[in-house]
């Protein structure tokens, strides 16, 4: 690692500051509910009163409805006309939800109350990417332009401040990945200390931060199924490399072992992580698919019995619905045209009368990512493979396989469900453009002994691409953020005639 321990953290924390700073102006702006906000700012709030997500019944007295009369949203809350029958089904787990909760409960039911948490994870982010990015580089410099590089991605910035489950399914995807990298390194610091039996691979003991990668697992899985993708790619990634440092030590790998090792840390870590995030579920008698009175007819065994039959039953249900989901919407878009920002998402349009230096004004918020942060990533990531497939750069392959399981998943759905998809299901896979461009950007660099003027050139280079990432993204700041601008400068930020 770098000698640079104190810039390793005043670095990253400077970036995170810009980049929180960025996210939290005007975070209640625009004071709307805007795309598919509405469905989870309730669900959230509605755990937080209930413990279980609920319909409304519609009446003065219902303290949820009051809160959305202030919100301005009550029109489109679905109502139910007694409480019994205001059970919720829901098509997503619960703890992005109770994320969203957090600042609901903090600041109120407003639009910076329920978008607090999002910009908080979005922050939080960009610290752990400028961090890992420094791990795996062993560079500060690499791994403040890697913070940088993601604060300026306009769809990880559109999503830090708007209340979806996506940007909480990226944050713990990124911790895992980070955690995976930090239990990799340490792992190999041990392995040499230890004494191992006839060649055979050692028990280095309890292993903390794979451990900590499992449960942010977990946590990816109760945010979205889609977290599964990644569950999967990172266990195989931890087995490669735990394989790669024996083989270097002369080891011989023992398969039993290993999988012993997997099982802990990759299916039952995330799966209490995922179960106990349904606590309020098992625990109130209102949830949808509970069977409550039938649960608690007998003792307490049957009652876990039959509580965790009913809600596998449950979870059976969304995965037909999931299966089923192809209702045509007008910013519904295909994986292929993800990497080149083709179609991306109106969050929110008005035109409001008199409200700029012009005649027609707009306020937007477009969910787009900053097309040159994108479009520069397409290279980097084809070094990568050209990286791997040369000398097996072990983070190379680790930045490919998280990439893939990103993305690569939903051309499935796209092909054989023909499900309705959307660009920001590539949120989670944006932190993965980064590396990919923070190590492309070391290799442009070389080591610190290279050539002045290879050092130079590869400087100016990267130093060029990060300025028009920079620039880029400013010009698109006014339509990323909602601000009130006049109709033909919005116009101009349409860089694409499918964006509209």
């Amino acid at each position: 690692m770098p000698a640079d321990a104190w810039w390793g953290w005043v670095g990253p924390l400077f970036v995170t500051v810009l980049g929180g700073a960025l996210r939290f102006l005007r975070l209640g702006e625009p004071y709307a509910v805007v795309f598919d906000e509405t469905h989870y700012i309730k669900g959230a709030y509605s755990l937080l009163t209930f413990g279980v997500e609920r319909m409304t019944l519609g009446t003065e007295e219902d303290p949820i409805a009051n809160r959305m009369i202030m919100a301005g949203d009550l029109n489109i809350w679905r109502r139910c006309p007694t409480v019994e029958e205001c059970a919720e089904y829901v098509a997503h787990p619960p703890l992005g939800k109770w994320m969203i909760a957090i600042g609901e409960w903090l600041f109120g039911m407003t639009p910076f109350g329920w978008r607090f948490a999002g910009a908080v994870a979005g922050t939080l982010s960009i610290l752990i990417m400028a961090r890992v990015a420094r791990r795996m580089t062993r560079s500060t410099l690499l791994g403040c332009l890697a913070g940088l590089l993601l604060a300026l991605d306009g769809l990880h910035f559109v999503l830090s401040r708007t209340a979806l489950l996506d940007v909480f399914l990226m944050f713990w995807v990124l911790a895992a990945f980070a955690c995976a990298v930090v239990d990799r390194d340490w792992v190999r610091q041990r392995l040499p200390e230890m004494s191992p039996l006839e060649g055979a691979w050692p028990q280095v003991g309890m292993r903390p931060w794979r451990l900590a990668a499992g449960a942010c697992l977990g946590a990816a899985c109760a945010v979205k199924w889609s977290g599964v993708f990644f569950l999967l790619a990172f266990a195989a990634l931890s087995l490669m490399w735990d394989a790669g440092a024996g083989r270097a030590l002369g080891l011989r790998p023992r398969l039993s072992a290993a999988l012993q090792g997997l099982t802990g840390a990759f299916a039952l870590v995330p799966a209490t992580v995922y179960v106990l995030s349904w606590s309020g579920w098992f625990l109130r008698a209102q949830g949808w698919g509970r069977n409550w009175e039938q649960a608690t007819q007998a003792g307490p065994g049957f009652f876990v019995f039959d509580s965790l039959r009913s809600w596998l039953g449950y979870q059976v249900q969304v995965l037909g619905f999931h299966t089923g989901l192809d209702t045509r919407h007008s910013y519904m878009s295909e994986p292929w045209q993800w990497p080149l920002l083709q179609r991306p998402v109106a969050f929110h349009y008005l035109s409001p009368p008199n409200a700029c230096a012009a005649k027609d004004c707009s306020q937007a918020v477009l969910g787009v990512g900053t097309p040159a942060l994108w479009y520069l990533a397409l290279p980097a990531l084809v070094v990568l493979i050209t990286r791997y497939t040369a000398v097996r750069d072990w983070r190379a392959g680790a930045v490919l396989l998280a990439y893939g399981a990103g993305w690569l998943p939903w051309f499935y759905y796209a092909i054989a469900d023909n499900r309705t998809m959307y660009l920001f299901y590539m949120l989670p896979v944006v932190p993965f453009m980064v590396l990919a461009l923070a190590i492309a950007a070391g290799l442009a660099l070389g080591p610190g002994a290279t050539a002045s003027i290879r050092r130079a050139t590869g400087a100016a280079i990267v130093g060029a691409g990060a300025l028009i990432v920079l620039v880029n993204f400013w010009w698109l700041y006014p339509i990323l953020s909602g601000e009130t601008i006049p109709h033909a400068a919005w116009w101009a930020r349409m860089l694409m005639r499918s964006w509209i």
